[in-house]
């Protein structure tokens, strides 16, 4: 095929190009052979319009060309559109399904003015590779984008969800501060005081809570958010159906509420660090390395889990079992050096236990955070991120259906 020329009348569009046959056999109107297009949704790749044939003027036999002018109307509604203009035989097939060139017109209609975006000759391949790739670039940048512009709505429903736990309660919001409190004191005693467990390299009586508490930072807030994400869509079903309504920050603010709750805890343990040791070590300057791939990870998994739940409402009873599995796996109250030693090669990749490790090295070990696995954690972290909204995104338009 060869463009001629392409043009843009109101929402009626022309396209004029030459056409060869270079197949082994004759190209016979009477059999079928004809020119004809498909219109299709380029967000979706639905297809909307199976339009007209055009004949050719005359049969063609093979090498043959012949000039064809084939003329369609755009949609009223607003959208991105593409156009394949492709060889077809009545009854048999298309054959640009078949790998064979075909015309390709892109246009957008927006508040009732179309615009022709691109044309050009285009096989089914080249057309799959530049999916692909708009689609990765597309994987890159709209988590982000989505959560910059909600930011405001985020905002709204984090404060909601974090004022709505307590509501009624004598406490309210305070109990955002209490809850971590009376745990620190609770562990702190138990096993201080009651236990006398000890964690190797500090005998003192607060050593073990501090060790431990360490751990639990990072964790409540993942599991916080990990253990609500397969019901959230649920809990929301209203906003899914009825309402336009960005469901994937649903996910998000599980992930910022249990941070808010981290953020309070962090505090309280900071305190508990200064009474113990008098002093706070200037490594905890390097919290954000630990604080940001672990917001990533999280929300990552987050909005895998928010998809499944939809999909499977089990997943909602099992992600509790799951969580108490993964924390016994995970050296938070216990030393890694009890493991045995076939378990420790195995444990040790478990990406929770990279953050615990961090979070004890920062406050507790007067050092940075291990560099040979934190930044294999920083690429799983962005990996999983990318593919939860991915997931997420594939499944949104199903979400109502589901629900």
């Amino acid at each position: 095929m060869e463009i001629g020329r392409i043009e843009l009348d109101g929402a009626r569009v022309t396209a004029e190009f030459a056409i060869r046959n270079r197949s082994g056999g004759a190209w016979r109107s009477s059999e079928g052979f004809a020119i004809g297009y498909h219109l299709f949704d380029a967000e979706t790749g639905t297809l909307i319009v199976d339009g007209a044939r055009v004949h050719a003027p005359r049969d063609l036999a093979p090498g043959d060309s012949a000039q064809i002018s084939i003329g369609f109307e755009l949609p009223p509604e607003d959208g991105r559109y593409q156009v394949l203009i492709s060889a077809m035989r009545e009854g048999k097939c298309w054959y640009y399904e078949r790998g064979w060139p075909f015309v390709l017109v892109e246009a957008t209609v927006r508040g009732g003015m179309s615009r022709l975006e691109a044309g050009r000759v285009a096989t089914r391949g080249s057309l799959a590779r530049r999916r692909l790739l708009r689609s990765l670039g597309r994987g890159l940048v709209y988590p982000w984008v989505t959560i910059w512009r909600n930011r405001g709505l985020i905002r709204v429903m984090v404060r909601r969800d974090i004022l709505g736990r307590y509501r009624g309660s004598f406490g309210g919001v305070f109990w955002t501060v209490f809850n971590p409190l009376l745990l620190i004191l609770t562990y702190a005693f138990v096993f201080g005081a009651v236990l006398r467990s000890r964690f190797p390299g500090d005998p003192s009586p607060l050593g073990f809570p501090l060790y431990f508490l360490a751990g639990m930072l990072p964790w409540l807030a993942f599991s916080e958010a990990a253990g609500r994400a397969p019901s959230v869509m649920l809990e929301h079903r209203n906003f899914v159906k009825k309402l336009v309504f960005a469901v994937e920050t649903l996910p998000v603010n599980l992930v910022v509420s249990g941070l808010v709750s981290e953020g309070f805890a962090l505090l309280l343990y900071c305190c508990l660090v200064l009474f113990a040791r008098h002093r706070l070590p200037l490594t905890v300057l390097w919290l954000p390395l630990l604080v940001v791939p672990q917001v990533l990870f999280t929300a990552g998994v987050s909005w895998s889990l928010a998809a499944l739940g939809a999909l499977f409402r089990d997943l909602g009873q099992i992600i509790g079992f799951l969580l108490t599995i993964w924390f016994f796996i995970t050296p938070i109250c216990y030393p890694e050096q009890s493991l045995p030693p076939w378990a420790a090669p195995v444990f040790v990749k478990n990406p929770i236990y990279v953050l615990v490790r961090g979070y004890r090295a920062v406050f507790l070990e007067n050092r940075a955070p291990a560099m040979g696995s934190l930044w294999k954690f920083w690429v799983l972290a962005l990996v999983v991120f990318l593919l939860g909204h991915a997931g997420f995104y594939k499944l949104k338009k199903s979400l109502a259906d589901l629900l």
